[in-house]
């Protein structure tokens, strides 16, 4: 509105000019051409009056000279100038700039999800329900972001999210359920307020704090998430399993068939190869549903791509099988001891270092605030408070901060203080994963990513997230829109960039699934790939 508010006072102010121009030349032109003599005062008026069409007053006798009658006419000529000009330029735009700057305070969605309020984390819930075809709506206090949501399509409104006038107006009772992920005072507001317009809503809560989950699920929380306590868990895992050959962080469905991520060490046995090259596929017999080089997810790598202490392989087979690829994934040399670093020590770092604990896996915590459980209190972003926290004798740090810049920024400072320290980070934001891994961490996992599957995996029916805590997504769906055609039909993995990994069907789970496997609709299959390769999939394959 500023620009608008400058672009009026410009215009008004040439407008003056143009009048107090026009009166001296008026006042002018009258002595010379006619032999009357007018004040200046009087020339203004008289400008204004033909100007605007008012009228001329007592001067239009007196203009009996062809110069002051065509100087009338030219000031005519500007005045309904300036009105045209005026509609297109300025008052037209105002209205429209008001309209578009009133925030929309209701919805006529139905069956829908409404998500108080707009986050990161609710994007990658956005697009899950995108793909399943379930309307949303997002609620949110702040009438700029909302007025941006709807100029980009998106279905949002304007209002205080614990009053009941918001909910109303966000069609509440109406809805399939509604998600509430502000904080866990304003969370435990929106949910007593859902619940005394409907008894019937399914209310799902995201809980920053664990013991506050009760508070919730006694306010009327269905179900209460709690994204920070996973995420820690995973980095912790990863931590661990980076530090043993052994195969841990796996899903395991039966004899025949688990799936894992295992990030490919320096030094080990795959670096410089391609997959080709590797024998993962011919000679080992696991399925490589793709891959991560730098943070980017190929489906089914090539000669093109070629192994590095970046890359994160995903893979399906035997446990056994897996087991080997493991062991060829850890560095050949010699070890340091087991020690873990933790740098930040909020929710995501205390369970982590939990975690950690629990494996029997060292610890040293770094953190700016002196709080019970720090080892020691300090910057993670400092070398001097990296060196006190002796990085150079651990192994693997997990960056837990709570702002993605300055974990970006920690994570150059690591690799020029101690490059062969394995950092595994926690980004908020999912755009930022790429920047981390440019950066030179070995694995990173967004709290988005993982908030955003475990409400999706709540909200949508025939769909479960079996891997919220991972960088890659595997789930149990149907796909009634391919029953009756075989998978080599449809083509998956050219047309989505996923795996079909298995398919349950009357019980038993199938597994040796080639070309000429066809989907039946009764079919459950379990589907693995990044983010974005599930969600075409799901489009796809599902109503």
């Amino acid at each position: 509105m500023n620009y608008w508010w400058r672009r009026i006072a410009l215009s008004l102010v040439a407008v003056l000019v143009l009048v107090l121009v026009y009166a001296g030349l008026y006042q002018h032109g009258m002595a010379t051409f006619e032999g009357e003599t007018r004040t200046y005062a009087d020339a203004i008026q008289t400008v204004i009056e033909t100007l605007t069409t008012a009228g001329f007053g007592g001067d239009a006798d007196d203009w009996q000279s062809l110069q002051m009658n065509l100087f009338v006419v030219v000031m005519n000529l500007t005045g309904v100038l300036l009105v045209f000009l005026a509609l297109p330029l300025i008052v037209v735009p105002l209205f429209q700039q008001a309209l578009q700057d009133r925030p929309p305070e209701e919805t006529d969605l139905t069956d829908h999800v409404v998500i108080c309020s707009y986050t990161p984390r609710s994007d990658v819930l956005a697009e899950e329900l995108e793909a399943a075809n379930v309307p949303y709506v997002f609620v949110d206090d702040d009438p700029e972001l909302v007025v941006e949501l709807a100029n980009d399509g998106i279905e949002a409104i304007y209002g205080d999210l614990d009053q009941e006038e918001t909910l109303r107006a966000a069609n509440t009772a109406e809805a399939r359920a509604l998600v509430t992920d502000i904080d866990d005072e304003t969370n435990a507001m929106v949910i007593l307020t859902a619940r005394e317009l409907s008894s019937d809503l399914r209310i799902v809560t995201v809980v920053e704090d664990d013991d506050v989950a009760s508070y919730h699920r006694y306010a009327g929380a269905d179900d209460v998430v709690r994204p920070r306590r996973v995420l820690g868990q995973s980095l912790a895992t990863k931590a661990t399993t980076t530090v043993s050959a052994d195969l841990r962080d796996t899903i395991e469905f039966s004899d025949d068939l688990a799936v894992t991520e295992l990030l490919v060490q320096d030094h080990s046995d795959l670096v410089g190869q391609t997959i080709p090259e590797s024998g993962i596929r011919d000679r080992m017999g696991i399925t490589v549903i793709g891959a991560w080089f730098n943070g980017e997810f190929v489906p089914v790598p090539g000669t093109e791509h070629r192994i590095d202490g970046n890359t994160i392989l995903l893979v399906a087979g035997q446990r056994n099988e897996l087991s080997e690829l493991k062991a060829r994934t850890v560095s050949t040399l010699e070890h340091r001891r087991d020690r873990v670093l933790v740098g930040g020590y909020g929710a995501v770092g205390r369970t982590a270092a939990e975690t950690l604990a629990a494996d029997g896996v060292s610890t040293c915590i770094v953190d700016l605030v002196d709080q019970e459980g720090v080892d020691v209190v300090g910057d993670i972003t400092d070398e001097n408070d990296l060196e006190a926290a002796a990085i150079g004798d651990s192994r693997s740090i997990i960056l837990t901060l709570d702002d993605d810049a300055t974990t970006i920024y920690a994570t150059l400072v690591i690799k020029q203080v101690a490059p062969e320290v394995e950092i595994i980070a926690r980004a908020n934001e999912t755009e930022n994963i790429p920047k981390l891994y440019r950066a030179g961490a070995e694995y990173v996992l967004s709290l988005s990513t993982v908030t955003g599957r475990m409400l999706a995996s709540v909200l949508i029916e025939d769909e479960e997230i079996l891997t919220p805590e991972t960088q890659f997504e595997l789930v149990r769906t149907s796909a009634p829109q391919i029953a009756g055609r075989s998978l080599g039909d449809v083509d998956l993995r050219a047309r989505t960039g996923c795996t079909v990994v298995a398919a349950e069907r009357g019980g038993e789970l199938l597994t040796d699934l080639g070309p000429g496997f066809e989907v039946r609709t009764d079919d459950t299959l379990i589907v693995a790939g990044s983010d974005e390769a599930i969600n075409k999939f799901v489009a796809l394959a599902t109503d």
